[in-house]
This record gives C-alpha cells, sequence and structure tokens, in this order.
C-alpha cells in the first residue's frame, strides 16, 4: 500500500511520540508499504521566532510569512527538524532522506491568494511524482520538510496539510493520514466524529464548528477525497501504532473522511 503520512505541531515536541511515529514507519516500512512522510513543526519554528523576537502571526491558521519568518522556517523546518526526524526513522532500521518539497523539484508552489496577504506563504501547484516513485522503488523513505520554491524562484512555507493532501492525491495513495495532537474532527459540542463526508465536511464549515488549524486541515481532506485518495483519517499521534494493523481490522479511533454516505 502507498501511505502518506503528516505530523507535525505539538506531537514534534514530544520525545516519546515521535519515537513511537518513527517506529511505526520503520514497520510499516518493513511489511512492504510504501511510505511517505510530510512534516510541519509549527511549535518549533514559534518558540525559535519568538526567541528571535518575532510575534508568530496566523490568519484562519495559516501563519503570516514575512521575509525574517520564512528564513527562520528554512532554519527549523528544512535543517533542524527534517534532519532529526528522518534520521529517527532510519535508527529504527529503514531508510529514510530528509528532503523539502524543494529537492529535486519535488513540489512547485505559488504565492497563497486571500483576503489577507500572508507574505510567504505557497500551495502547491505541481508534484513530480517520479520522484517519489524512485525513492520507494529503493526501498527509501522520503520525510518532506514544508517548504518548496515557487515558479517564480522564491521559497515559500507551505501548510504541511496542504501538502501532504497534495502529495497524496499526485501518488494516487491508498491513505493519507494525519496525525495531530488532537483526538479528531469535534462537532460544536465537542464530541469526536467518527466519520465524515464531504457535504458533512462543507456544513462543519458554515457553522463556524471548527476553527484554527483544523480550517486549512479539513480542506486539505476535501481536496485529497476530491482527487480519489482511497482513505483520509485525522488521528492523535498517540494512536499511531494502530496504523500497524489499518489494513487487516477498521480504526476505532479518530475520524474517518471519505467521499459520500
Amino acid at each position: 500500500m502507498k501511505l502518506v503520512l503528516k505530523i507535525g505541531g505539538a506531537a514534534l515536541e514530544n520525545d516519546e511520540l515521535v519515537a513511537q511515529f518513527c517506529s511505526t514507519v520503520a514497520a510499516l516500512a518493513a511489511e512492504g508499504h510504501q511510505v511517505l512522510v510530510v512534516h510541519g513543526g509549527g511549535a518549533a519554528l514559534s518558540r525559535t521566532l519568538k526567541e528571535l523576537a518575532i510575534e508568530p502571526k496566523f490568519v484562519d491558521g495559516l501563519r503570516v510569512t514575512d521575509a525574517r519568518t520564512l528564513d527562520v522556517a528554512l532554519m527549523v523546518l528544512g535543517g533542524m527538524l527534517n534532519k532529526k526526524l528522518a534520521a529517527a526513522i532510519g535508527a529504527n532500521g529503514c531508510q529514510a532522506i530528509g528532503v523539502c518539497g524543494s529537492d529535486l523539484h519535488l513540489c512547485t508552489a505559488q504565492k497563497k491568494i486571500t483576503a489577507q496577504d500572508l507574505g510567504f506563504v505557497g500551495e502547491i501547484v505541481a508534484v513530480n511524482e517520479k520522484w517519489v516513485e524512485t525513492f520507494w522503488a529503493n526501498g527509501a523513505v522520503p520525510v518532506i520538510a514544508s517548504l518548496s520554491q515557487g515558479v517564480d524562484g522564491v521559497f515559500y512555507n507551505v501548510n504541511a496539510d496542504e501538502m501532504a493532501s497534495a502529495i497524496a492525491s499526485a501518488c494516487g495513495v491508498d491513505a493519507l493520514i494525519f496525525l495531530t495532537d488532537v483526538a479528531g474532527v469535534k462537532d460544536a459540542t465537542g464530541n469526536v466524529l467518527s466519520r465524515l463526508n464531504l457535504q458533512q465536511i462543507d456544513a462543519l464549515h458554515a457553522s463556524g464548528a471548527v476553527s484554527g488549524g483544523m480550517l486549512p486541515k479539513l480542506d486539505a481532506c476535501k481536496r485529497a477525497l476530491l482527487a480519489g485518495v482511497g482513505s483520509v483519517r485525522i488521528l492523535k499521534a498517540a494512536n499511531v501504532d494502530a496504523l500497524t494493523t489499518m489494513f487487516e481490522s477498521p480504526l476505532q479511533c479518530g475520524t474517518e473522511l471519505v467521499a459520500h454516505a
């Protein structure tokens, strides 16, 4: 099976969760699955920005990225976090390589246009899936930081959920899994929804029941489903080891997202 796993946020701040994630990725690869990891790292980026006296700013869950913030993102996401995560997966006995979306032109971005200018924030417009297939054909797990160059040659900070969705869609994967610090998508009363279809996703948006980082995440899920990705799920990172049995029995945790009821 072809799998795209996205991890970010608070999960990357927890050494125990990271170790559990890396062990699971290695186990899936050892079972013959073709795995690709996309990571963010917003918590580490925000912390580093504050240490440099740069106040983080967000609009609808997306980070406003000026030139200074972009430089720090390249250092933190594309450097420290990317290499540490790839090395930790590799330490579990599988071949992992850490790259950014710009490496090998894996992903091409363009500036994201929104009502409020977000600065150097991009969205993926093309994926060079042949390189992903090359990594997989050679038994490697690509670990991709959510940064990419645009058609204009400029680097852009890309929301990791959106990048994961774009890569999963282009590669026609069997499953796209978002590992988060929450148990799944919640309704207005705070209850985790076990299953959502496209119409229900739109209804949640319209009702205002979801906000912050869940907004781009659900948008990313929707785009993946419309592109034909077989299975999309939002899962708490602490339950990552459940993925090793997901093709044998249905998962009983998180939120499954489907195209139709």
